[in-house]
């Protein structure tokens, strides 16, 4: 069983424990007396879409370039402030919903408390006992009901008493009963944004459940049903509309909610509850020797261990399980994608918005999706991709008289595509949407989804010919001007700093993997489209290759430029290496070896201080058949990046390191490409005997491995298309075909 449990409430935000359906989000810090449950709902971002393309970057574009060639990178970045900044310079934040508070009545001296988190179940209990009295309390976010779900019981009669309330500081329009047993909070999010409401309902056996005032009071009760549920009038949500004095129509659309919910007894709305969810959760099993010994610690004092240098492997099985738990809890079909923060914010103005930031972060959070057997919640990040592409057609025309779309380094709820802040390193960047479009492929080449396949060529096509148009040709390449390396900066010979460029290795292979996959595509696809594919071919051709350096390491500019800062959090010319598959051990070791000591040097010089950084790092060595240095960083990022809630920590808490790590534990047990699957490539010396079962490898197949002694025992590989591929162990090599639904066993 993975599970966290705390033998004390939560003091502060990040040690609170976090549930989600996909849409609704709830931070559950396990109070006694004093009940806080910080909630959140995807589509709360304040404001509407706003029109932030510069009129005048156009005119201006042939200026930048010209001072970037000579090497003017000052006048390039101020006249790039100038004229490319968004106007305004800041899209809109995502920001919390609000808070339930529950004040609870009668309870004396507190013993034997213990509040957890399940795993296997998404379901969070606190538990004590009180005048000898045994309280538990269990939550759930359901996604079959739609609501959270929090039950309340005690194991004597009438010990129940509470009063219940909804705030959200001053960022709301009006309090309003929701009939004889509920509340409800209204407002709206700003001028062009959203109606939404938020409301609660109780229902007890025994006692007296009664409205006073805006709070829900519950009176001796024996056992109290609390449900709560939120929306908005997001177009893909439940479209509701706020009557403008009473916020009748909300009232009514969330009681309607709440009503077919109660239809099931509480046993009966767990149960659905569990089924969902482990329909998904359950299709992977990960087990280590061992790691079960450090179940009976709680999880803060585990945690404070690994700062003090004594990391447990029961962690890495539970950071591979929780990675799990989050994207399940947090991107499900026909909702919103994964934020920088997922889906859980306690701010109204929160770190960098917890916006979508497309230069790795969002990326990152969809790294496991395929590979740990959660393809349908990769499916969010590509229906905002399509809505990003009429914006970003008009972001590529106005700004950059180029058809196709782009997106730079950020977006948001309504698809924004214009460029976010006015900072040199990050700002300029034309990646976003390219980046975001190998997604798609990714998701095709795990399914075979020749109907997915069809439907996002097109948008895979807008982004490539975005750049037809927009790449220039300099010294017989074909170069990316204006862009950069992610957020990171340089210095040229004569002292001068700059951080804007051309031809940027990330952008090479960015586009290398854009180009090649839309050329694949157009094959399966029998597409008729070939006079474009005729120029991406030949686009294709003239892109600057990866390169090292004179220093053994991975070029990451056009030229051998100093870094200003050696230790850079973003290793954005490794992309090639991971997620993309261009730098292989077994297939250019000389790239692999100068990707090494990229890494080397990186990390020499303070690298991997921020938690997603640390998981890309994993993934990189994990890619480089390094099991000791992955699980070295899985370590370090338990001890310096992780939360007492294992939240990855930045500082402060972003979302995609959680992701990253269970992407790289994925990555140590199995990689796989188009043309070969690799066993156990990075096998730690720490996970002696273990197995996995139900990762999924590219060509619509899934494998389950067991090993003991560090050695392979067994293998099994069930096909769900006819599937053929070299499977390598060690320096074995062994073809295996399979026909559809056939399932082949190795033991080795």
């Amino acid at each position: 069983m993975s599970r966290l449990w705390y033998q004390k409430p939560a003091e502060v935000w990040e040690e609170a424990l976090p549930l989600g359906n996909g849409r609704m989000g709830a931070m559950v810090f396990g109070g006694i007396r004093q009940e806080r449950i910080q909630v959140n709902e995807e589509s709360i971002w304040y404001g509407g879409p706003v029109d932030r393309i510069n009129p005048d970057a156009l005119e201006h574009l042939e200026e930048i370039r010209e001072h970037i060639f000579a090497g003017r990178i000052q006048e390039a970045q101020n006249l790039m402030n100038l004229t490319m900044a968004g106007c305004p310079d800041s899209m809109h934040p995502y920001q919390t919903l609000g808070d339930i508070q529950i004040l609870f009545n009668g309870l004396g001296t507190i013993g034997k408390y213990e509040r957890s988190l399940n795993l296997d179940e998404a379901v969070c209990r606190t538990e004590f006992e009180s005048n000898g009295v045994h309280y538990r309390r269990t939550m759930f976010l359901s996604h079959p009901e739609d609501c959270l779900i929090m039950h309340f019981t005690a194991n004597a009669e009438a010990k129940i008493s509470f009063q219940a309330n909804l705030s959200r500081g001053k960022y709301f329009d009006g309090k309003q009963k929701l009939g004889e047993n509920g509340i409800c909070l209204y407002g709206n999010l700003g001028k062009g944004g959203n109606d939404f409401a938020m409301g609660m309902k109780a229902w007890a056996k025994g006692g007296q459940v009664q409205v006073v005032g805006c709070s829900l009071c519950v009176e001796n009760a024996d056992e109290v049903l609390l449900l709560f549920c939120a929306d908005s009038t997001y177009q893909h949500v439940k479209n509701l509309r706020r009557d403008e004095e009473t916020g009748g129509k909300a009232k009514q659309a969330l009681q309607e909610i709440m009503h077919t919910a109660i239809r099931y007894t509480f046993e009966e709305l767990l149960e659905r509850h569990r089924r969902d969810y482990q329909s998904l959760f359950a299709r992977v099993e990960f087990w280590l020797k061992g790691a079960e010994e450090y179940d009976k610690i709680p999880t803060d004092v585990r945690i404070k261990s690994a700062v003090d240098g004594q990391a447990d492997i029961g962690l890495s099985k539970m950071l591979f399980d929780y990675g799990r738990y989050l994207l399940i809890s947090c991107s499900r079909p026909g909702g919103l994608p994964a934020t920088l923060q997922g889906i859980w914010n306690q701010d109204f103005l929160p770190p960098w918005d917890s916006k979508y930031t497309i230069n790795i972060n969002t990326e990152m959070n969809y790294w496991p999706a395929e590979s740990c057997n959660l393809s349908e919640c990769h499916l969010p990040l590509f229906d905002l991709l399509e809505k990003m592409v009429e914006n970003g057609k008009r972001t590529a025309k106005t700004m950059y008289g180029c058809r196709g779309f782009v997106a730079h380094h950020n977006t948001d709820i309504h698809g924004d595509t214009a460029p976010q802040d006015t900072w040199y390193p990050a700002t300029y960047w034309v990646m976003g949407a390219a980046w975001l479009c190998t997604h798609m492929w990714t998701h095709y080449q795990y399914t075979l989804d020749l109907e997915f396949l069809k439907k996002s060529y097109p948008v895979m096509c807008e982004a490539a010919l975005f750049f037809l148009d927009f790449l220039v040709e300099k010294d017989g390449y074909l170069v990316t001007c204006p862009s950069l390396s992610p957020e990171n900066s340089y210095r040229l010979p004569d002292g001068e700093e700059g951080a804007v460029s051309y031809g940027v290795t990330m952008d090479n292979q960015i586009l290398r993997d854009l180009f090649t996959q839309c050329l694949e595509a157009g094959k399966i696809l029998e597409a008729e489209n070939t006079e474009f594919l005729n120029e991406v071919e030949e686009a294709l051709k003239k892109l600057p290759p990866t390169k090292i350096g004179s220093d053994g390491r991975i070029l990451e500019w056009v030229k051998e430029y100093e870094e200003c800062e050696p230790g850079h959090r973003h290793i954005s010319h490794l992309y090639g290496l991971h997620p993309s598959e261009q730098i292989t051990m077994d297939g250019t070791p000389e790239l692999a070896e100068a990707a090494r000591k990229t890494l080397e040097v990186r990390l020499n010089n303070g690298g991997g201080h921020t938690g997603w950084s640390r998981a890309w790092i994993i993934n990189h060595y994990a890619k480089l058949w390094d099991g000791e240095h992955a699980y070295h960083h899985i370590e370090q990022m338990l001890a310096a990046s992780t939360y007492p809630n294992l939240f990855d920590r930045h500082p402060p808490f972003q979302i995609d390191g959680n992701f990253g790590v269970t992407a790289a534990i994925a990555e140590m047990l199995v990689q796989s490409t188009a043309e070969r699957i690799v066993l156990l490539p990075a096998l730690p010396q720490a996970w002696e005997e273990g197995s996995v079962k139900g990762l999924r490898i590219k060509g619509n197949a899934e494998i389950s491995l067991k090993w003991k002694d560090h050695k392979l025992s067994e293998c099994v590989i069930h096909a769900y298309d006819d599937f053929s591929i070299c499977v390598r162990y060690e320096n074995r090599m062994t073809k295996v075909s399979l026909r559809r639904g056939e399932i082949q066993r190795f033991v080795v």
